[in-house]
């Protein structure tokens, strides 16, 4: 009886050793190939803030720079994001409250910064003055939908000429405040002359996207709570829409990239994949609000993608069944810089994103071609990016 016992554990321990083998063998077996790789400025990150839509447009337009051969710069998110947050106060109260008024936004808000209000480097307004190290907006956001909401109840019965001084003062606080004039090289500049002597042509980027509801080859506001701008994209058939992509990276442009960061296949360790299975959502959006959730109960409610595996196969009635559905949402701003393949010859898109170098990439994500494809909310690119006969086709010159 007691050999037998001591076969049956030695039996245990060796099928649990094999086991244990088999599941380590499992684990990052992916492997990936760069095919295409573009310059971009150094990952940043944007913490706990809902911020990404400046980081990734910021970082966009920092890649643009070094594409045109120019000197690698830090450019100010919180510049852009006082700004925004300034004016969305005001779209807010003239709306009488029906409008979107939270930390989110789109890549225009900071196309229509700089346009407007121009741009200051990182050095000069770094948005922490408020005793952290990295973003926290948790408070200043709560801060100013609070203050927004009182001023729309007009408990005056007229609002006061002091609202608006009171909104840019709490911005002024955390944020600090917006720089007026700033010596960059022993240059005195003001940020709409700084944004100048950047070279960057602003009337050159195009946002495009590819959704049914809408007429192909017109421009649409798409339909967003972030886009309180109500600013416009160009709608492209859903190949045509892959194309750009293709064509930009291959010309040695860099894209803004909108996606739905909150399926189970975008894991929080670099891999982007759309799993041929059906999956719900999983809550919130952006890294801020991942950050409210236990670590544990996070990484449960992940889908721990291992290895490649059967992806969607997308087609236009696929994308808009997923947007008109709500499975599809406007979570997070990233830029795509290239290219790769996996150990099966699947295609990935290389992305930057904006939480930090602290993951298994180093703060760079690959997006399979399937994920893109379904989940891209819209993208942001210069002109040049886009296939000479599709420009025709938009009336773009």
């Amino acid at each position: 009886m007691m050999k037998k016992i001591v076969f049956f554990l030695s039996l245990l321990i060796f099928s649990g050793a094999a086991f244990a083998q088999k599941d380590t063998a499992k684990v990052d077996s992916f492997k990936f190939t760069i095919t295409k790789e573009l310059k971009i400025s150094p990952v940043k990150n944007q913490a706990s803030s809902g911020t990404c839509w400046s980081f990734s447009t910021i970082g966009f337009f920092e890649s643009e720079l070094l594409r045109m051969g120019k000197p690698e710069v830090d450019l100010s998110e919180m510049f852009v994001v006082h700004h925004s947050y300034s004016d969305k106060a005001d779209k807010y109260v003239r709306m009488n409250g029906t409008c979107n008024f939270a930390g989110g936004g789109s890549f225009y808000d900071v196309w229509y910064v700089l346009k407007n209000y121009g741009i200051v480097p990182e050095s000069q307004m770094n948005g922490l003055n408020y005793g952290e190290e990295k973003h926290k907006h948790g408070e200043l956001d709560a801060l100013t939908e609070a203050y927004v909401k009182v001023i729309v109840s007009n408990p005056n019965k007229k609002l006061s000429t002091a609202w608006k001084a009171g909104f840019d003062g709490i911005l002024d606080a955390y944020l600090g405040q917006c720089p007026k004039e700033f010596t960059v090289d022993g240059k005195k500049y003001t940020p709409l002359t700084y944004e100048q002597s950047l070279g960057l042509n602003l009337d050159d980027y195009v946002s495009l996207t590819s959704f049914t509801h809408h007429p192909y080859y017109t421009q649409f506001a798409i339909e967003i709570p972030d886009n309180w701008r109500n600013s416009e994209s160009y709608n492209l058939p859903l190949n045509e829409f892959m194309q750009v992509f293709d064509n930009a990276i291959d010309k040695g442009y860099t894209i803004a990239w909108a996606s739905d960061v909150s399926e189970k296949g975008f894991t929080r360790n670099g891999i982007a994949v759309n799993p041929e299975i059906k999956k719900a959502n999983l809550p919130g959006t952006d890294q801020a609000k991942w950050l409210n959730i236990p670590q544990k109960e996070m990484e449960d409610s992940i889908l721990k993608v291992r290895r490649p595996q059967p992806e969607v196969v997308v087609t236009p009635e696929v994308r808009q069944a997923g947007f008109d559905n709500y499975q599809t949402t406007d979570d997070h701003g990233m830029v795509i810089f290239g290219t790769a393949k996996d150990q099966n010859g699947t295609k990935y898109y290389l992305v930057k994103n904006s939480w930090g170098t602290d993951s298994k990439y180093k703060g760079i994500w690959y997006a399979s071609e399937s994920f893109v494809k379904h989940k891209t909310i819209d993208i942001l690119v210069h002109k040049d990016a886009i296939p000479k006969e599709i420009l025709k086709k938009l009336g773009i010159k």
